[in-house]
């Protein structure tokens, strides 16, 4: 460590780091760039499910490379003569367009209020799809008669929105964090000028994580798309901003006793790394986990974000020490520190002052804070999750109103209806299907390949629990049959539901396990990792309800997406650790001198300002994901950012001090952190003489 240390601070080094890493990243950013995933139809299908055996079955028959966009043309009154004559002149030219073809005639609706027509959109490609819809509204703008709306939805519609909808979204989500981040720097370090250094190096490490991330899983052949890496963004500054204050404010610390700076760096580093690096192991343990989920762009969002932890990690423990040691302690400016300052003391800061209130009353604190966490998690009990399609956007999009109005018009089942594919006997699987009460009507659809296509009715409202249940009969109506799978909008609802039920109650459990096993190499003991996995895990479910109230009493969604939980869950447990650890870790190092008891007071007093930062700083990153359109990621930004505030201000300042102090050395059990209290640490000790090679 102590050579690492040299290294990195040394005056030559120390530029030659910086360099390489502005080059290096200057050349992955211009020249390897962000791959880029083509997807694929079954990408959005768990593994294992049904509805995505449906999909594949689906690929041997013709018309898969193209896709349905369903136009419909309606009026709050019954549509005109002169309204079908333009909307049959309007299909035509639009036939016309290259790779798009009429699918079939004009069907008016039984009230007179709507019609509807297919056009087949050649190619499944985003981009294909986002601009022959394009075009195709554009030609039904054309002389449209006043009062007609005339709308595209369908499967071409709906990726065409979803593309629009995502269209400089990543832009605005990088600009609106980095503006964040960079004001809380600013507020932060009351410097006009410190805050550009940690920025530009967490800047360069998102880019880098970008980059490695996204080919990684091309190289795996892992689905990812731009949702994927938004989040990756706001975790890699997220992650990242945090260690640079954690280390920056071990700088500051040292600069006020040496007037070397780069052997200021050399000790902060030694006694940040270690922090860091646990911190960071922790949290990409934590994020790997979720590749075990059976939903492929859960999977891939996991390993994405744990490349990305791992670059910013690196990048702050070894870009910045380099690059702030190449500039003097000017750039703390105005309030720049100084030797003169050691003989300030914590004893006056608001920390220790809180630190000293536990202290007195660790029970009181400790039975007060955990009555409020519990009292913010019963809206827990009436959460429900399941988003339909109309339900998972922040703007509905054209897509998703024409959908609704065909439904207006047109029977319930008939507007997006249940497909079963087989490649048994057609007949036979007809007959099965017409057992299930639910059914209101089947008819043959596409023939290719060895596979049929029948296109099933219900009678039953889409996305309600009697549209589920019509499903699981279906299934269990041709389960004796051979190759035959139920598939649709209703039938992939039903398995991602499923899915993430069990997602949650396979990774969630690891994921704790995981943590709970890495605090304890950490920590070298058995009852501090039990104490703060438990009070995460009741902060998790503390501000999954205050989100619920959120979310149900003011902003109206009436459901979580079924990622929301499991995500939320990852990010906040693996993060809200990362407090803990900077914690306790202080308080280890600070009982060599003064014991456990002092050291937890001590240890609240030197990190209470850097972590109340950090946290602040996460849970405002966090809070930008409502800037991308989807509402699944504006529900996982809330609960993180909610989680984030009551572990920093809460948990981390209030119950774990408190919970700790009733517990005394019992807390580090079997680890006696306060043994050499009366002695100084002789690593310590080395770690503190003067190192040569070290010039100001």
């Amino acid at each position: 460590m102590h050579a690492v240390a040299r290294t990195l601070t040394s005056r030559v080094w120390s530029v030659v780091i910086a360099l390489i890493a502005v080059l290096g990243s200057g050349l992955v950013i211009g020249l390897v760039g962000v791959a880029t995933h083509d997807a694929h139809p079954t990408d959005g299908y768990p593994n294992g499910s049904d509805s995505r055996a449906a999909v594949q079955l689906a690929q041997s028959l013709p018309g898969t490379d193209s896709l349905a966009a369903v136009v419909v043309f309606s009026r709050t009154d019954k549509l005109t003569a002169d309204d079908l004559s333009y909307a049959k002149g309007r299909l035509t030219a639009s036939g016309s367009l290259p790779g798009v073809s009429v699918g079939g005639p004009l069907v008016p609706s039984k009230d007179g209020t709507a019609a509807v027509a297919t056009l087949t959109v050649a190619g499944t490609a985003t981009v294909t799809a986002r601009d022959t819809v394009t075009e195709i509204r554009s030609l039904l703008a054309e002389g449209r008669p006043v009062g007609l709306s005339a709308q595209v939805t369908g499967p071409a519609g709906i990726i065409a929105d979803l593309a629009k909808v995502f269209d400089g979204a990543n832009f605005r989500l990088l600009g609106t964090t980095a503006l964040v981040v960079a004001l809380l720097l600013i507020v932060t370090y009351r410097s006009p000028v410190l805050w550009l250094i940690p920025l530009t190096v967490v800047g360069l490490a998102d880019q880098v994580a970008g980059s490695a991330a996204t080919h990684v899983l091309t190289g795996l052949g892992m689905a990812f798309d731009q949702s994927t890496t938004g989040i990756l963004s706001v975790l890699v500054f997220g992650a990242g901003t945090d260690y640079a204050l954690l280390l920056i404010s071990r700088y500051r610390d040292e600069l006020r006793r040496t007037d070397d700076r780069r052997q200021a760096m050399a000790r902060a580093w030694r006694r940040t790394v270690e922090t860091v690096t646990s911190s960071a192991v922790t949290v990409f343990v934590g994020l790997l986990s979720i590749v075990l989920s059976l939903v492929p762009s859960t999977r891939g969002l996991g390993l994405a974000c744990a490349v990305g932890v791992v670059v910013a990690a690196t990048f702050v423990m070894v870009v910045l020490p380099a690059a702030l040691v190449c500039f003097g302690r000017w750039i703390f400016w105005p309030r720049v520190p100084r030797p003169a300052d050691a003989g300030l003391t914590e004893k006056r800061s608001l920390w220790r002052r809180i630190g000293d209130g536990v202290a007195r009353r660790p029970a009181l604190f400790a039975a007060a804070t955990l009555v409020v966490l519990v009292a913010c998690a019963l809206p827990v009990l009436g959460l429900k999750t399941g988003l339909t399609q109309s339900q998972q956007f922040i703007r509905t999009p054209e897509a998703i109103t024409a959908g609704e109005r065909v439904a207006q018009s047109f029977s319930a089942g008939s507007v997006d209806p249940t497909r079963v594919y087989t490649t048994g006997d057609p007949a036979s699987v007809t007959k099965a299907i017409t057992t299930v009460a639910a059914v209101d009507s089947v008819r043959p659809g596409a023939t290719g390949g060895g596979v049929t296509e029948l296109v099933v009715t219900l009678r039953t409202t889409p996305s309600s629990a009697d549209s589920q249940q019509a499903i699981r009969d279906l299934r269990t109506a041709v389960a004796g049959l051979p190759e035959t799978h139920v598939g649709g909008t209703e039938a992939r609802a039903l398995d991602t539901a499923e899915a993430s039920a069990r997602d949650r109650a396979l990774i969630l459990p690891l994921i704790l396990g995981l943590v709970l096993l890495a605090l304890t190499v950490l920590l070298r003991s058995f009852v501090a990792p039990l104490v703060l996995v438990g009070t995460v895990l009741v902060t998790y479910v503390s501000s999954l309800g205050l989100s619920w109230l959120l979310f149900t009493k003011v902003i109206g969604f009436t459901s979580l997406d079924d990622s929301t939980p499991l995500l939320a869950f990852v990010f906040l447990v693996a993060l809200g650790v990362d407090y803990n650890i900077f914690l306790v870790a202080r308080a280890v190092e600070e009982a060599r001198e003064h014991g456990a008891r002092e050291a937890m007071i001590r240890s609240l007093a030197a990190t209470g300002g850097v972590i109340t930062s950090a946290g602040v700083l996460l849970a405002a990153v966090f809070a930008v994901l409502g800037v991308l359109p989807l509402v699944a990621l504006a529900q996982i930004g809330v609960i993180i950012c909610l989680g984030v505030l009551l572990d920093t201000l809460v948990v981390r300042t209030v119950l774990v001090p408190a919970l700790a102090l009733l517990l005394g050395d019992a807390f580090w059990w079997p680890r006696h952190v306060g043994r050499a209290r009366h002695t100084v640490d002789v690593t310590l000790a080395a770690a503190d003489l003067p190192e040569t090679g070290l010039r100001r």
